[in-house]
């Protein structure tokens, strides 16, 4: 327990990539989840998929969804994400891909273009979620 009263918990998943660096790919706390923002990354190989925005975007929504899987949670409770762009251009492919996964009632959302992505990425994609059942503190 850390002061204040606030819980916290590492979020792990053997189907979603690896961190790149020194973070977690999520962190469960008081009622929520917050995913690390989420590139194309193939969770098999550790490189980006082959391909343009929409391949990349594609992937990076699938990783999402897999780590809310592993925090307990699914895309349905996502309150706001925030996309990141390589490319502002290319916010009309990658909403294409992000309204196959976000269907109704769609989360907040930030989308800004960014001077780079790690590992050269073209989108990146991070989370805040409520987990179903813990109250929110």
């Amino acid at each position: 327990m850390n002061p204040g009263n606030t819980s916290k918990s590492i979020v792990t998943s053997e189907k979603a990539p690896a961190a790149i660096g020194p973070y977690s790919i999520a962190v469960k706390a008081n009622g929520l989840v917050f995913v690390s923002g989420q590139l194309g990354i193939d969770p098999t190989t550790g490189n980006l998929v082959e391909g343009d925005v929409q391949a990349q975007a594609w992937q990076a929504l699938t990783n999402l969804k897999t780590v809310l899987e592993a925090a307990g949670t699914s895309l349905e409770n996502v309150v706001k994400t925030t996309v990141f762009l390589s490319d502002i251009h290319d916010f009309a492919l990658v909403n294409k891909m992000y309204a196959g996964f976000f269907t109704a009632e769609f989360p907040a959302r930030s989308a800004v273009q960014v001077a780079a992505l790690p590992k050269g990425g073209l989108v990146e994609v991070e989370a805040i979620a409520v987990i179903p059942g813990q109250p929110l503190a």
